[in-house]
């Protein structure tokens, strides 16, 4: 018997799920994790969750159900971290196919219960806006979240559903999900983050990294993404609780509106008639932006002061660290440019790597 995880929101939930599977468990018979292949531009070019006929490589496991193989590679123009991921983490990832919307990863999750026979399903979410209501002015990317409760709440089979760092998404704040928490399930230790170190120094989910420096003690102010979302860094961050299923239901209107959902465009006017936008619509917008910038050449002098200056503004709004993804958009850098410029200023300031954060210079 195995455990079967499904990680809501794609690349960052795979990670905290890969941590929570060995810090719960142990390193023996690692779980299976079912997830979007769903990068959101900072990997792949092309909007929206990334589905089978868009890999070579890929392995069944079901009728409908495909695991990631060390030869998965996806087809251009699309890109994807899914197949490094899943070469360098020890549990099967496996890809969810949202083209039939809430119904179709329904039927997906069932063929893949039948298959395993897992001892247990969790479902795991950093951050905790699967709890979200749909009118948060933070609430950014609520759909693949939404598409997953709605899927698990129809199974018929028990479902445990864990939050872990609440809040660190910078969605919904801390405060407003204390109420809804159960029992603390788990504390991260540096301990557990040392499994996924490796991944995290090059993967771009933000919510994961501040739940690895939370976990690994770092504590401060965190601006992340692109408008400078100051996420606090706190003790609640490395804290992993349960919530019971139907209290998320019942609290995300989105979700209970897409169980019957049968297409993933289906979904999209879901979410645009519930919470006011579709952020695969947003991506549309930002891929067009994109496609007309040209890739810029790095030039160390230039852009170490330029990092200097946002140091002095970002200490003035009271920040103590920054994510990379933060740093490269303020630099006005594509995504794909964010490993060059975290390389270039860990040599030239390596005492500023608290991995995976970039600490803040006391002499901005």
């Amino acid at each position: 018997m195995t455990r079967l995880i499904v990680a809501a929101g794609g690349g960052g939930d795979v990670i905290a799920a890969s941590m929570l599977d060995a810090a719960l468990h142990g390193p023996g018979a690692p779980a299976v994790i079912l997830t979007f292949a769903w990068d959101r531009l900072l990997a792949d070019p092309v909007p929206g969750p990334r589905g089978p006929a868009d890999f070579t490589g890929l392995r069944p496991l079901t009728a409908n159900v495909y695991a990631f193989t060390a030869k998965a590679e996806p087809i251009p123009p699309a890109g994807s971290t899914f197949p490094r991921l899943a070469a360098e983490l020890p549990q099967t990832l496996a890809l969810i196919n949202p083209r039939h919307g809430a119904q179709g990863i329904r039927r997906q999750l069932e063929e893949l219960i039948q298959h395993l026979a897992p001892e247990s399903v969790d479902l795991v979410d950093v951050g905790g806006d699967i709890l979200a209501r749909g009118d948060e002015p933070g609430l950014r990317t609520p759909l693949a979240d939404a598409l997953t409760l709605a899927a698990c709440s129809r199974l018929g089979t028990p479902v445990r559903l864990l939050i872990a760092g609440p809040g660190l998404d910078g969605e919904v704040p801390a405060g407003e999900l204390r109420g809804l928490l159960g029992r603390n399930v788990l504390t991260l230790a540096p301990e557990h983050v040392e499994p996924v170190g490796a991944v995290l120094e090059w993967h771009s989910s933000e919510v994961t990294a501040m739940l690895a420096a939370t976990a690994r003690g770092i504590r401060g102010l965190c601006e992340a993404r692109e408008g400078g979302l100051a996420i606090p860094l706190t003790d609640e961050g490395p804290t992993v609780h349960e919530v019971a299923l139907d209290v998320a239901l019942g609290r995300n209107r989105l979700a209970r509106a897409l169980v019957p959902t049968r297409t993933l465009a289906e979904a999209e006017e879901l979410s645009r008639e519930i919470c006011g936008f579709s952020e695969i619509d947003d991506e549309r917008a930002k891929a067009a932006w994109f496609g007309t910038q040209p890739r810029q050449e790095i030039d160390p002098e230039t852009v170490l002061g330029q990092v200097a200056r946002f140091e002095r503004e970002a200490r003035g709004r009271n920040a103590s660290h920054i994510t990379f993804r933060r740093l490269t958009e303020a630099l006005g850098l594509p995504g794909t440019q964010r490993e060059e410029l975290r390389a270039l200023l860990v040599r030239n300031s390596p005492g500023q790597y608290v991995a995976p954060l970039w600490h803040l210079s006391p002499r901005a």
